[in-house]
């Protein structure tokens, strides 16, 4: 008969998500080991593998994880009743907010995936295409006239920007989350021509870079 789980265990199982998000982000895929994780978590390896057989599950359920609250709080907040550019606004602030202290998982999420065995690679993909959906669709309604081939280059585009802000974003900086989100979102349904005339993002000082760039 299996032991039936401790009250605390999802508890314990975050926090070793993030140690274990943080060790593979600083150390890389392969440098880190089962014995740093379990460090940082301030847990002994043997609990560390009651929680996980090995690396590789950690790294799978770092993504999985970290992608399903994405999706959660991306289906949260696609409200059809908002005009569509509203809409599309609201879903790139969704994403820039979780993407918030998650930079660790962000990290692994990118490094990590291709080190995956066919099979969570499959699941891991399968959470990716819903959360793209959901800004395909919007895009759609934002401009009906849009060649169905270019949909998916404009959706990419999106995301392409939303990605990479953990790379240069400082929160505190001139620009805050919300700001980056009208900021994105001007970009691709305007153009560079409409950004510093709509309402939303502050203007940078000229010369001065928009946030404070970071090493990676």
């Amino acid at each position: 008969m299996a032991r039936p789980r401790a009250a605390d265990f999802e508890d314990k199982q975050r926090a070793i998500l993030s140690s274990a998000a943080q060790v593979l982000a600083e150390q890389g895929m392969d440098k880190a080991s089962m014995a740093q994780i379990a460090a940082q978590a301030g847990v002994s390896k043997a609990l560390l593998y009651h929680y996980y057989p090995g690396k590789d599950a950690l790294i799978f359920d770092i993504i999985r994880t970290h992608l399903s609250e994405l999706e959660s709080t991306v289906a949260a907040t696609d409200d059809p009743a908002l005009a569509p550019r509203a809409r599309l606004r609201a879903l790139v602030g969704a994403v820039i907010e979780n993407y918030r202290d998650a930079d660790n998982y962000h990290k692994v999420q990118l490094n990590g995936t291709p080190t995956l065995p066919d099979d969570q690679r499959s699941q891991i993909h399968a959470i990716e295409r819903q959360i793209v959906r959901h800004f395909s669709r919007v895009i759609r309604l934002v401009r009906p006239e849009l060649d169905a081939a270019l949909v998916m280059p404009v959706t990419m585009s999106v995301f392409g920007m939303m990605n990479w802000v953990y790379m240069w974003f400082k929160d505190g900086g001139p620009v805050s989350r919300a700001d980056y989100a009208e900021l994105a979102t001007t970009l691709v349904l305007d153009g560079i021509g409409a950004v510093g005339t709509a309402p939303g993002p502050r203007s940078a000082t000229p010369g001065q870079p928009v946030g404070q760039p970071r090493q990676p």
